[in-house]
């Protein structure tokens, strides 16, 4: 809509003259919390539901799954100090996670295995092993898991034997050779020693033999001298074993658990349940970005730059009458009786004698709106005309319980047009009706011929207001004809099934032709359920209702004990 143009007024006569611009709806944090909450309220049952779901399904797969045990033993390493501090912590670190991978090796496995007597490969034993190092301390953690608690505290106390028992043997091997010869060469020297010693006493004191005595004497010193170093030697070998071997020792034997570690049923419920709640939430913004719908007022006033002028809660439409003839002093009434203060409103500057009810698509309800403006408008003490033009699927005979003879079809096959009959007395005190008629063969020609501006004619010189009721803008064309030969148009826009692209095309189409676009009505809004009810609760929050005696009271909502009048519709 221009800031600035010219609009026709109700005698046809184009003026200029200023337009405000639209007020633009900016939205704030608090509206934006709101309608996110409100979002969530509306989706509150799928969001549960998938929460739900995937609490179940984590549940039911936790508890089909194998109960796993593990058990853990501790063991100590114990070095030597030789070198300085720092290289002493340095050595131990190493020297820990070294024994950390020893301990997961084949020949450590299989000695379980064959400890044990068990019927499983190293390498899958392996996999059920974990060995880490406790920090700052000389500890290894041994832990194994098992479907059998009792089997994986065993396997985790058979590990750290046999790895003891191995590294043993292992520290042990790196001096066997030095000590072992250094044993033969002792025991060869002892012998030595032994013999010349019992040469010398066998010499005696017999003086021939001198010469001997001392041969003999220089080798048994030597012999001496020769054990007593390879006895220092010996000696050696053993402090550097002792000095650098490293032992590991099993200080707490694992025992079998009483619980198994997998699987958590509540974690994994729990985890299961966050899951499906992300993917709830998913699923609703997947819905909410793929419809395309209008959801409500904030996209009305966003993304088609109209203003709202009536908010109609969604109510049962039965055969016996309009709701604002049937049930004056119903919520519902009072909502058409606000739309109608709202169309006065906005029609200050120039006067409405002439308005059209349409909308863009089928089932948007337009007919049901336009059926129980004509009431109130009726009922406001004006002599209205509703003109049923939708020559397509009438209904507004069927509504105000008429019949469909000499209607507005009719009108069209007389050379000159005389409204005769065809405006018809409804049981509405100053409510008229000219219902559709038979049903034409090209009923876009009719409604935009001269003859249906002549019609229009004679229908306002009887009536203050005629409202006239048209196909969809985006069904048919008829809408769009008769949108320039009237003095305002009102949408009926149904949240949730009208699309928010058929919607703009429509007021696009509608504007092309000149059309004065009054506002908007929601319709069949549901006030307990809708994501947008925020919005127009405030609607409702206190209702009018007439009492006996005709005066207006403002009050809390109507009780339903209430009783209402008889309206012209009752039997």
């Amino acid at each position: 809509m221009d800031t600035l143009g010219y609009q026709n007024g109700h005698n046809g006569q184009s003026e200029l003259r200023p337009q405000l611009p639209p007020i633009e709806a900016v939205p704030t944090l608090s509206d934006d919390l709101r309608r996110y909450i409100a979002l969530l309220w509306h989706w509150t049952w799928l969001l549960l539901l998938v929460t739900l779901a995937g609490g179940a399904l984590g549940y039911i797969n936790s508890r089909r799954q194998t109960p796993i045990y593990v058990a853990s033993a501790t063991m100590l390493i114990s070095e030597s100090r030789t070198l300085n501090e720092y290289a002493n912590i340095l050595a131990s670190e190493r020297l820990a996670q070294t024994y950390s991978q020893l301990m997961t090796q084949q020949p450590v496995l299989e000695g379980v295995i064959e400890r044990l007597g068990l019927e499983l490969d190293p390498r899958l034993l392996k996999e059920r092993v974990t060995v880490s190092v406790i920090d700052e301390t000389q500890l290894l953690s041994v832990s194994v898991e098992d479907t059998d608690p009792l089997r994986a505290a065993q396997i985790a106390n058979s590990l750290g034997i046999v790895f003891a028992e191995n590294n043993q043997a292992m520290q042990a091997a790196r001096y066997a050779d030095s000590k072992n010869t250094l044993s033969a060469q002792l025991a060869q020297m002892d012998e030595q020693i032994r013999q010349t010693s019992t040469d010398l006493e066998a010499l005696g004191d017999d003086a021939d033999k001198q010469g001997d005595r001392d041969r003999l004497e220089a080798n048994l010193a030597l012999y001496r001298q020769i054990y007593a170093n390879l006895l220092q030697s010996y000696e050696s070998v053993r402090l550097a074993e002792i000095q650098s071997t490293s032992t590991v020792t099993l200080v707490e034997q694992a025992s079998p658990a009483l619980r198994p570690i997998r699987p958590n049923i509540p974690q994994s419920t729990f985890l299961a349940a966050v899951v499906g709640m992300i993917l709830g939430l998913g699923i609703i913004v997947l819905i909410e970005t793929l419809d395309d719908t209008v959801k409500g007022p904030t996209d009305v006033m966003r993304q088609l730059g109209l203003p709202i002028l009536g908010v109609i809660a969604r109510f049962d439409d039965d055969e016996t009458g309009p709701i604002a003839a049937r049930e004056p002093r119903s919520p519902t009434a009072e909502a058409f009786r606000v739309l109608r203060s709202n169309i006065q409103f906005a029609s200050v500057d120039h006067p409405i004698h002439s308005m059209i009810v349409t909308s863009p698509s089928p089932k948007d309800g337009k007919s049901t709106i336009i059926t129980n403006l004509s009431v109130v408008m009726a009922q406001s003490g004006r002599q209205v005309a509703l003109v049923d033009a939708d020559l397509r699927r009438p209904a507004q005979h069927k509504r105000l319980r008429l019949t469909n003879r000499n209607g507005l079809s009719d009108l069209f096959v007389q050379e000159k047009v005389v409204l005769d009959g065809a405006l018809r007395e409804t049981k509405l005190p100053g409510l008229f009706l000219v219902s559709s008629g038979g049903l034409p063969p090209n009923p876009s020609e009719l409604v935009g011929s001269e003859k249906m501006l002549e019609i229009l004619r004679q229908v306002k010189e009887r009536c203050d207001l005629v409202l006239i009721d048209t196909p969809p803008v985006m069904a048919v064309t008829d809408a769009s004809v008769l949108a320039s030969r009237v003095d305002g148009v009102l949408l009926v826009i149904r949240p949730g099934e009208t699309k928010l692209a058929l919607a703009k095309q429509a007021i696009e189409q509608l504007r092309r032709s000149g059309a004065r676009l009054l506002g908007v009505v929601l319709n069949d809004m549901v006030r307990n359920r809708s994501r947008y009810s925020y919005y127009y609760k405030g609607y409702y929050s206190y209702e009018y209702y007439y009492s006996e005696e005709g005066g207006r009271t403002k009050g809390k909502r109507q009780r339903k004990n209430k009783q209402a009048p008889e309206s012209a519709f009752s039997e």
